[in-house]
């Protein structure tokens, strides 16, 4: 059951800007500080502090495991007390590294589990009752593997649902559409999906519009079992055939109860019924099965043969779609309460410019064990911790503040990031360089990174730096790059992860980073230390290669006098986009000549930008003025800083208010996807939907939105008025 009362959030900080970080919220700070006039002349050169911190790898494998093993003991669902003691062990770990560090608490609903059940009436009349069980694996040695929570939907609709079975694939929009084609009716009836391509959340809202009342959502063999091998964990990696995948179906970021501001104890909150009309969270029954009990399921489907891209591994059954006759009975019984979660905040304060802040976060909560999502990356953030322990020890500080951030609830809709940025969001806005996630930082071989485009290039120049920890002959560029002349890297439209609040709401330089694309256990039991042993990184060097690159991006944005963005690859990243939009909008009549001419602007000055740092760099390496130096360092600094910025419009995504971030969210049929310029093509869909002149318009006011967004960066790039 939760336990709401949690250990004392203490404190070790003293320092000024941890009280600052504390205390102040909703305060503006204009976008040149008044205290940059109050720095000292410039400083000589700090040494090259990344090539320390590399250094210091040495005994960080061992290190790794061993946070590691100490994090997954238990299944620490956020508002449990094995959480709780989680986040004890990461602050006790920062503060023996020299690090002020505190907890901060948010009160925020969140639902367990009560019971659940599922039968599968046949045609022949028999009823066959299914366990619902994750089966504890031979050999397993944990003594607290039994403690696994019953398997759920977290924010799933408490109910009962009766309806023969219709098998809907993936669940997409597009799966909808092919089933109508088929003349196969979904309204009324119970829909049977797999998990894969899109957000589970949509999964279940998509089977509501299209009139199902209550959801079975399965993990394909052929996805995640391993195919006709037949060998699973712990022989090999794949998901054993008890095996569940559950995971939250809220829709919406942050505590649901607490739309927009932070959810801190005694604050306003909205009723649930109103959460429940807001559509964020689904109106049907839902329950994730695994793959054994979904063949069982899709047995008893007859009519139709799906497609062959709809079928499973080849000695599976085959894939029909129905409907029935099979005659899915499911059952699922929550609680929802409000609990205490707890974000642990580490702050390396900075020696020059305090009231700038880099900020590094991983979450800690899982659903089960969780030694890949998260703690892989709780386990490497801690390795970054002690890297920069030993180098406070030798006399190191920053030119810029380090936040070293864990958060907690992130599994149930980002709510500890979330509600934090929330709650501190004007002083953020005004003070964070960049903000760097690492959610599941290894889950098997190849690098892997996204980030907002004026990053690109330090995190390519980052690489280089950093060995391949699959081959020691190349560096990490060289294997992330393969056969490409560069590196590819993602974008940060999803909101799979805890940048989105940076990103998408504020409208802050971010990254994520990780090894290894996707992992047969996610969210299961069997994500535990083990799977990581044996398959995820035997040896735990992957872990080490993501704290090295993780620290260095992290200082060099923290050190050098000037920040190493580039927004010319921006400028370049929005005319691919833009170009991509050409096929789309043309048969709508749509002029995108707003959109081109904004990102020229964008480029423009982009490349003057870029002469002026050469010029102030040059200027620095002449010694020549070192008070008016500071003062156009820190000018130009903040012009970097603040362009992504311009990006997030006040007003947000129509119906998406939330989203800020004009150029990067989530898609709106999937929050794990996502398409530049997402208002636009939110139009766009609902454009070629109703072909009325008033939808056509809608998509071009969205394309002067945008245009204007791009326009304001530029200004604010280039730093002057209009």
């Amino acid at each position: 059951m939760v336990t709401k009362t949690i250990v004392s959030s203490s404190s070790n900080s003293s320092s000024p800007m941890a009280k600052t970080l504390l205390t102040s919220t909703f305060l503006f700070i204009p976008l040149i500080s008044l205290t940059f006039f109050l720095l000292p002349s410039s400083p000589p050169p700090k040494p090259i502090s990344t090539t320390l911190f590399l250094s210091l790898s040495a005994p960080s494998n061992t290190t790794i495991a061993s946070h590691l093993r100490t994090l997954t003991l238990k299944p620490h669902m956020a508002g449990t007390q094995p959480n709780s003691a989680a986040a004890s062990y990461v602050l006790s770990t920062l503060s023996s590294y020299s690090i002020p560090s505190h907890i901060t608490p948010f009160h925020v609903l969140l639902t367990y589990p009560i019971s659940h059940s599922l039968t599968l009436k046949n045609n022949n009349g028999s009823v066959f009752v299914f366990s619902l069980r994750q089966e504890i694996y031979d050999g397993d040695e944990n003594p607290f593997a039994g403690d696994v929570s019953l398997t759920f939907h977290a924010y799933g609709h408490s109910g009962n649902s009766v309806g023969e079975g219709v098998y809907v694939n993936y669940g997409r929009v597009e799966d909808y559409v092919r089933l109508r084609e088929l003349g196969v009716e979904v309204k009324g009836r119970i829909a049977v999906a797999r998990y894969g391509r899109i957000f589970r959340g949509d999964i279940v809202n998509n089977a509501e519009e299209a009139g199902a009342v209550g959801v079975v959502v399965f993990s394909d063999r052929k996805d995640y079992g391993g195919g006709k091998e037949g060998r699973w964990f712990p022989e090999e990696k794949w998901l054993p055939p008890s095996g569940v995948q559950v995971g939250s179906v809220y829709d919406g970021v942050g505590d649901p109860t607490t739309p927009g501001w932070g959810s801190v104890e005694g604050c306003e909150r909205v009723a649930y019924e109103d959460v429940e009309e807001s559509g964020h969270v689904p109106g049907i029954v839902s329950l994730p099965v695994s793959w054994a009990d979904g063949e069982v399921i899709l047995k008893a489907i007859e009519g139709t043969v799906a497609d062959d891209d709809w079928q499973g591994s080849e000695d599976a059954p085959v894939y029909r779609v129905g409907p029935g006759p099979g005659i899915l009975n499911l059952t699922y019984n929550g609680n929802k309460t409000i609990s205490k979660i707890e974000n642990v905040i580490g702050v390396i304060e900075g020696a020059e410019e305090p009231d700038r802040y880099v900020i590094l976060g991983n979450h800690r909560d899982a659903w089960t064990f969780g030694a890949v999502d998260p703690n892989s990356g709780t386990a490497s953030l801690l390795e970054v911790a002690r890297r920069l322990g030993e180098m406070l020890k030798k006399g190191w500080r920053p030119r810029r503040s380090i936040l070293l951030c864990n958060w907690d609830a992130e599994e149930y809709g980002l709510i500890g990031s979330t509600e934090w940025v929330e709650q501190n969001r004007e002083l953020l806005a005004s003070r964070v360089v960049a903000y760097l996630n690492v959610d599941c930082a290894v889950s098997g071989p190849g690098f892997h990174v996204s980030a907002t485009p004026q990053l690109d290039v330090l995190l390519r120049q980052a690489s280089r730096e950093i060995p391949d920890p699959d081959n020691s002959s190349q560096t990490l560029y060289e294997a992330w790059a393969g056969s490409d002349v560069d590196p590819v890297v993602g974008r940060l439209g999803g909101g799979g992860s805890d940048f989105s609040a940076f990103v998408q709401h504020v409208g802050i330089p971010s990254t994520d980073i990780s090894f290894g694309e996707g992992y047969p256990v996610y969210h299961s039991m069997y994500d535990d230390f083990i799977w990581m042993k044996n398959f995820g990184d035997p040896l735990f060097q992957r872990h080490v290669a993501v704290a090295s690159i993780w620290g260095v991006v992290a200082l060099r944005l923290a050190d050098e006098e000037i920040l190493p963005f580039d927004y010319v690859t921006y400028a370049t990243e929005l005319e691919k986009s833009a170009k991509e939009l050409e096929n789309e909008t043309s048969v709508l009549g749509i002029n995108l000549t707003p959109l081109y001419k904004s990102i020229e602007k964008l480029k423009d000055a982009a490349i003057e930008t870029n002469y002026q740092k050469t010029a102030l760099l040059e200027s620095k390496g002449r010694g020549s003025g070192s008070k008016d130096g500071a003062w156009r360092a820190r000018e130009l600094n903040d012009r970097l800083m603040m362009t992504e910025r311009a990006f997030a419009d006040q007003d947000g995504l129509p119906e998406r208010r939330w989203n800020k971030h004009l150029i990067y969210a989530p898609a709106k049929h999937d929050d794990y996807g996502s398409k530049a310029f997402p208002g636009v093509d939110d139009a766009i869909e609902k454009a070629k939907s109703l072909n009325t002149v008033k939808s056509k318009e809608a998509v071009q006011h969205e394309v002067w939105r945008v245009s204007r967004a791009i326009t304001s960066a530029s200004l604010v790039l280039n730093g002057q008025l209009t």
